[in-house]
């Protein structure tokens, strides 16, 4: 059995993440998705938004990450997102404005069946992770 599982974090413009770990929480849709080195394979979807978290010895990372699929195999985890955001790379204006964007959007779907309050409420999701992570990562 191997001892460390190969993770990768890929987007259509870049590779967030390419390390060897010991162990990854994954954000599936149908809940998290703890892997360890020599896991069963599998193939599931990614939540709208959520955490995965990554552990090498003593040390954690987190990446905020939406949509999407994951791979994995006994030695490998491949995340293929749409979003993936590592806690410096995090643009704190940007998120608020799109926090912000989303809670008004969810106050028109009130009154306006036209709005998808299904994408707002995901993009409320991203943003408040988004912001906690950045937040976690200024103060550590």
């Amino acid at each position: 059995m191997p001892e460390k599982i190969h993770l990768s974090v890929v987007t259509p413009e870049r590779k967030v993440l390419d390390m060897e770990v010991d162990r990854v929480e994954i954000p599936g849709l149908d809940g998290e998705l703890g892997i360890l080195p020599g896991h069963t394979e599998l193939i599931s979807q990614l939540k709208p938004a959520g955490l995965l978290t990554y552990h090498t010895g003593e040390d954690k990372g987190e990446i905020s990450i939406s949509d999407g699929f994951v791979e994995v195999s006994r030695d490998r985890v491949e995340v293929l997102a749409d979003r993936a955001e590592r806690p410096e790379d995090i643009d704190l204006a940007r998120v608020l404005e799109i926090k912000e964007q989303a809670e008004r959007q969810i106050q028109k779907a009130m009154t306006d069946p036209d709005i998808d309050i299904a994408r707002a409420t995901a993009d409320l999701e991203r943003a408040v992770i988004d912001l906690q992570l950045a937040e976690k990562a200024r103060r550590g």
